[in-house]
């Protein structure tokens, strides 16, 4: 029987173009001058982390905005990266220039799935940051109140490692064959299925997903059978 649904945000929740046009372009727009603001504070981990990663140890705040927006084009899950958009989404979240969208049938479901007993979990490439405003922010209401916990690359690992939700399923302390998992990529569904958890692909119309066996596929959560 299972006890806990953790659920992808980009094309799973979420449409695809809400995820790159709105927080990759606000982010996109504020990276150089908020390294170069906040030397001294909250970037100096940021920029040592992407200096480490991009093997350029002498870079500045200008060549390390311009790796991290190379890395943002071409979707690389970098944590320094995840970090510095969730600070910088924060502001925009929280002067209304950002919102968190979802498909229509999402909020529903998680409301019947949480007044069943379920527990709700996000796991995103995004920062736990991120994911947090995403769902508080949303559009029509805040959704945070559904959801038990949040997941990135920095509290359980990359998404495509079995080991990442072995990592999961011991923080939440669920048995891994009571975990559900939905998502738009098979090479996570893959991952989480050699974890031992039970998967759902999630292939909605008008997404950028390529459906793979042998997992089942639906187009929405209304078809997703608990």
């Amino acid at each position: 029987m299972i006890a806990a649904v953790v659920l992808d945000i980009e094309g799973t929740t979420s449409p695809t173009s809400s995820v790159r046009e709105d927080l990759y372009g606000y982010t996109r727009d504020r990276l150089p001058d908020w390294l170069a603001e906040n030397q001294g504070g909250a970037a100096d981990s940021i920029i040592e982390a992407t200096r480490e990663l991009a093997d350029r140890p002498e870079a500045g705040p200008a060549e390390v905005a311009v790796i991290l927006i190379e890395w943002l084009n071409t979707d690389v899950k970098a944590e320094p990266l995840k970090a510095a958009q969730g600070i910088i989404c924060a502001e925009g979240f929280r002067q209304g220039a950002l919102h968190g969208e979802f498909f229509a049938d999402v909020a529903p479901a998680l409301r019947e799935w949480q007044s069943e007993g379920l527990e709700l979990y996000i796991y995103s490439s995004g920062s736990v940051r991120n994911q947090q405003d995403w769902f508080e922010f949303a559009r029509g209401g805040d959704l945070s109140p559904l959801i038990n916990g949040y997941f990135d690359l920095s509290s359980a690992g990359p998404k495509r490692e079995p080991s990442s939700y072995n990592k999961i399923a011991s923080a939440i302390g669920v048995a891994a064959e009571r975990i559900l998992f939905l998502s738009d990529h098979p090479d996570e569904l893959d991952a989480a299925v050699a974890a031992g958890w039970l998967v759902v692909g999630v292939c909605r119309i008008g997404e950028p997903c390529s459906p793979r066996p042998p997992h089942r596929w639906v187009e929405g959560f209304a078809d997703v059978l608990i």
